[in-house]
């Protein structure tokens, strides 16, 4: 049985590094996201939502305030760049408390909780530095579909309706959006920018501003900046 969740960070990379980690574990179904707080309660009115991945430090609302307004119900796990909350978090009950940047290992450890506190199965055990992933992907491109290697991929970039994956051999032009094709990368993937998603593996050097692949100079965006340099200071 699936289980349905929901995300609510007011920070578009956050988002997504929990995204890219939600589609490496079929037991979870992401329903849908959310940059305000406010708005998820409209969700949940509706829908049935087993648990929420929930920030903490938000504008609108606290992600503090959310979970008590909630009382219980769905079960949340924090996902926070701050450790002072944890004491108040755990009087809510919550499944646990992550710290950004959140690698797929921890990740991968609290939905575990969260299943084992629930009474369903765990999700079957994985070495910690392996990816729960295949190695490669299938993109339709020139009527066909070309196998390309995720450990091939220096950088993928969006233009328009459409997105280029770069890699040293060659470049693949294929339909799709950048957020379409995140969520079917690996962890070792990193959102840098609205139009760039690179391969933290290929990164020869960073500025506060940029990284270099391969002599490419690719921009951070400025609501990527903190939580790019977070994770590649890590």
């Amino acid at each position: 049985m699936k289980i349905p969740c929901i995300i609510i960070d007011d920070e578009p990379l956050a988002i997504q590094v929990i995204q890219s980690h939600v589609a490496q574990i079929p037991d979870l179904q992401l329903v849908a996201t959310f940059q305000n707080p406010v708005a998820a309660f409209e969700l949940l009115k509706k829908e049935t939502i087993a648990l929420i991945f929930l920030d903490i430090e938000m504008p609108l609302l606290t992600g503090i305030d959310f979970a008590k307004e909630l009382q219980g119900t769905p079960k949340i796990i924090f996902t926070t760049a701050y450790r002072n909350y944890a004491i108040e978090s755990y009087e809510l009950d919550v499944v646990d408390y992550l710290l950004k940047p959140i690698s797929f290992t921890r990740f991968f450890k609290a939905v575990n909780k969260y299943k084992s506190l629930s009474n369903l199965s765990p999700v079957i055990d994985i070495p910690e530095k392996k990816e729960f992933v295949n190695d490669h992907i299938y993109v339709n491109a020139n009527k066909k579909y070309i196998k390309v290697l995720f450990a091939d991929i220096l950088y993928v970039e969006s233009v328009k309706d459409y997105i280029r994956i770069h890699t040293a051999e060659e470049r693949v032009i294929t339909k799709d959006t950048l957020s379409d094709f995140e969520a079917k990368l690996p962890a070792f993937f990193l959102r840098i920018h609205r139009s760039y998603i690179v391969n933290t593996s290929k990164i020869t050097a960073f500025t506060a501003v940029d990284v270099e692949i391969a002599t490419k100079e690719i921009p951070i965006g400025a609501s990527y900046k903190e939580h790019v340099l977070a994770f590649l200071k890590q």
